[in-house]
Order: C-alpha cells, then structure tokens, then sequence
C-alpha cells in the first residue's frame, strides 16, 4: 500500500496509538476473501500478556475476537485495507479519520471533528459496557436473549441483568484469585441449564482477558445439551463444551472455577463439594429450594415467637442454610462471601455464595466450631456438605 492517503491514515493511526488518543478503528465495505466475514472493529485492550489491538471478526453467524500485539496488528491492518476492505473509520480524540478506496484502489483521506472527547476503558469497564449493549452478541441471540437485530427480547431483560451481574462477580473474583496470573484455566459449571452464564464466562475468559479457558457445561436435560453444543459451534467457541450427566455423579477433573447456578436443595452441597475435592481456586454457588434443613430445625426458645410463622421459618431455614455451607467452606481453606446476586425484584434465587481459596489454614478450626454451635442451637442433626465433606476416602 503505497498511496499518500493510506500512508497518512497509518502514520495517525500510529500516533494514535502511541499518544494514547486511539479510540477504535472500523473497517467496512469488504470486497473478497472470506464470503460470510461482514466488519472487522479495532479497540486497544489490556489483556495480562500487556497492550492489544483487540479485533472482532463479525460474520452472519458468529462473532470471532483475537487480540494481537500492536505490530502484528498493524500490519494485519495493511493486509486488509484495500485488499479485503475497502473503507476505513479511525476515531482518535484529536480527529476521525475516514480511508475509501474505489474500484482502482485509489484512496482518499477524510479528516472530520473527533466524535469522542474522552479515552475509552481498555479493562474491564469496557467489557461491561458491551455485554450490556448485546448487539454484538451471536450466541445470545442463538439463546434467545435477542433478537436477530441484536435487540433485547421484551421477556429477557432480567436474564441479561443477570448475566451481565455474573459476569462482573466473576471478574471481581478473578482478579482477586491467584487465577489472574495463570495463562490456562479450566472451568465447570454443574447444572448449567441453557447455558447463558456458562457461554457468558466462556466469552469473558477467553476473548476479553485473553486466557485460553476450558469451560465444561454439565447438564441432566439432553435437549439442553444438544442445544449449547450447537450453538457453540456456531459461535467458533472451541474451549466450550457440554455433557449429560447429574452433578451427584459427575467426577470433575482437576478445576480451577466451579460454578453451580440454582442448583436445586442439596445438589447445592454437592457442586460445593466437587469444588472442594477438584481443587478449585474459586468457587461460586446461588443455592436454591432449601428442603434439607428445614424439617429438622428446631426453634430455639428466644426464637420462638418468630419462627412460629411458616413463611419466616422457611426465610430462616434458608438463611441458615447458607450459613452452614460458608462455615464449611471456610473450615475447608476458603475465603467466602455471601451476598445478593441480582435484585429480589429480578428473582427470589439472589443470594450468591463466592469462595476464594486461601493459602493460610488459619481460623479453619475456629469456622468449624461455629458451624457445630449453629447446629446445635437449632437442633440440626445432619447437613449434606459436612457429610460429604467428612466421608471417609
């Protein structure tokens, strides 16, 4: 590419990028090579391997994002303008810059005021921002989050709340867990169900922080399962997969993410459990239908007044519930946090249990005393994660 104009768009493109005034790039009007491959858009990125140039490949079916160092970018950029693509969109802080070619290839430069005054978050916020605006998102729409114009059906509004709060959970988690350092992972999420979460963390792993993430769904509905095998392979996520199985039998690999959404009563305890037993660095569980407990408790004397109502006897058994399971993981090595997932006007399944394992064995024994004297002040007589927990091998 020797003409004037290109090598003027390249020159601000670089200066962009070295000055800090990038915003994003976008190339349009393809001509030739790949036959579905519609737009390519350029951002700059920090994954942990450093600065990216950050490009999404949006096809008719699927959505491909591969995150090269700034010179192999570049010259993938001068590879593709004139050849493949035919326009150009730089937007800077200074100035946006727009390259066509006609059917000659002959360029022309065009310089406009700058669309954006402020410089966008090459993080995580930035991440944020785009799973909420679900446009750009093939497998959601595969799902039925959206729509085939990319807008958010009338009835999956909380589902995209939802998914988007996971996804900002986890990456508080991560960031926190020696995971943030590691170049591999691998995930499993038990119970996935449709699998919007498990596509979601599958998407943030690998394509937004650059990290080659296994991620396994497991799932008792074989429907379900064909389905997001599917759309997987729709969407070119090849890390991604999904099996029939129950969480009681399944047998996970060494993990380091275990996550378990709504599993119903003690399956709850038992997904805790493999995140235990596998290793895992983090665990995340959003308990549901807590049965187990319940008929066994009794109301303690100053309690009795309150816990003669079923419907606060239910609240209690849930919240006690949860506790025993956080004394347990924390008798275990864990770190753990218990709070609202999502709003209790989006669902009644809010509360999120987060684990982060920890080096020390400190205060193990100090938890595990708690969670006795909880037992015994309610005259709880067994409880399914200490029982797994305390089998014999």
């Amino acid at each position: 590419m020797t003409d004037a104009p290109a090598q003027q768009f390249f020159a601000a493109l670089e200066r962009s990028l070295s000055d800090g005034s990038f915003v994003k790039l976008t190339l349009s009007k393809r001509r030739g090579g790949e036959p579905d491959l519609k737009n390519v858009y350029v951002r700059h990125v920090r994954v942990k391997q450093g600065a990216r140039l950050s490009f999404l490949y949006r096809r008719e079916t699927r959505d491909e994002v591969r995150n090269l160092p700034p010179a192999e970018g570049l010259a993938l950029l001068r590879r593709l303008l004139g050849a493949e693509f035919l326009s150009a969109h730089l937007f800077t802080l200074g100035e946006d810059l727009r390259l066509d070619f006609n059917r000659r290839r002959e360029a022309r430069l065009a310089s406009s005021p700058p669309t954006f005054r402020e410089p966008p978050p090459a993080g995580h916020d930035r991440e944020k921002r785009r799973l909420i605006d679900a446009s750009a998102s093939v497998y959601l729409k595969r799902l039925g989050v959206t729509d085939e114009g990319g807008q958010v059906r009338p009835a999956m509004g909380d589902k995209l709340r939802q998914i988007n709060k996971f996804v900002e959970v986890v990456a508080g988690l991560f960031e926190g867990s020696p995971l943030k350092t590691r170049e591999e992972l691998t995930v499993a999420d038990v119970g996935s169900g449709k699998g919007y979460l498990t596509f979601a963390v599958y998407d943030y792993l690998n394509n937004t922080l650059g990290v080659r993430a296994s991620v396994t769904g497991v799932e008792a509905r074989g429907e379900l399962v064909e389905l997001c095998n599917g759309v997987a392979r729709e969407t070119g996520f090849d890390r991604l997969k999904f099996e029939r199985g129950l969480i009681e039998t399944y047998e996970p690999p060494p993990t380091d993410l275990l996550i378990a959404l709504h599993a119903c009563d003690t399956a709850t305890d038992e997904a805790i459990y493999k995140g235990v037993a596998s290793g895992a660095s983090v665990i995340i569980t959003a308990p549901c239908c807590h049965k187990e407990v319940r008929p066994q408790m009794r109301a303690p004397e100053p309690l009795r007044g309150v816990l003669r109502h079923g419907h606060l006897l239910e609240r209690e058994a849930e919240s006690v519930t949860d506790s025993l399971r956080a004394l347990l993981l924390e008798s275990a090595g864990y770190k753990v946090k218990v709070f609202e997932f999502v709003s209790a006007e989006h669902t009644r399944k809010n509360t999120m249990i987060a684990a982060l394992k920890r080096e020390s064995a400190a205060d193990r024994e100090a938890a595990l005393a708690q969670f006795r004297a909880l037992k015994d002040f309610y005259g709880i007589r067994e409880q399914r994660l200490e029982t797994l927990l305390c089998a014999p091998e």
